[in-house]
């Protein structure tokens, strides 16, 4: 495996685990039910270190475009899903404008490792 390519394995395990967490944060109940919080509090840490690793090759701005990008709409169907929060239009336009700007980092900008 190539350093890029564990870079963004790494980054795809900080966006599953932020996911997760910001999940839990729904279930924690504003931190009265000790064990979501306590799994909150971990994958938080869990996807901070992951995030770490990647930007050991992938530049910062390029893995927290990603990293934000990508979370927003993961947990946005994970909330959707899970806990049965609609989005208007205006929340899928704003998604589809966060999306078009990782697209567009990641296929145009010299700053992004391949």
């Amino acid at each position: 495996m190539t350093s890029a390519l564990n870079a963004y394995a790494a980054l795809a395990l900080a966006i599953v685990f932020e996911v997760t967490a910001s999940a839990l944060l729904q279930q924690s109940a504003q931190f009265t039910r000790p064990w979501p919080t306590l799994a909150m509090v971990m994958f938080y840490v869990a996807s901070f270190y992951a995030l770490s690793v990647a930007i050991r090759v992938i530049p910062l701005s390029i893995a927290y475009a990603i990293w934000g990008g990508v979370g927003i709409i993961l947990t946005a169907t994970v909330s959707f899903v899970l806990f049965r929060q609609i989005l208007d239009s205006a929340a899928f336009v704003g998604i589809a404008l966060i999306v078009s700007g990782v697209v567009v980092i990641n296929l145009f900008s010299e700053s992004a490792v391949r």
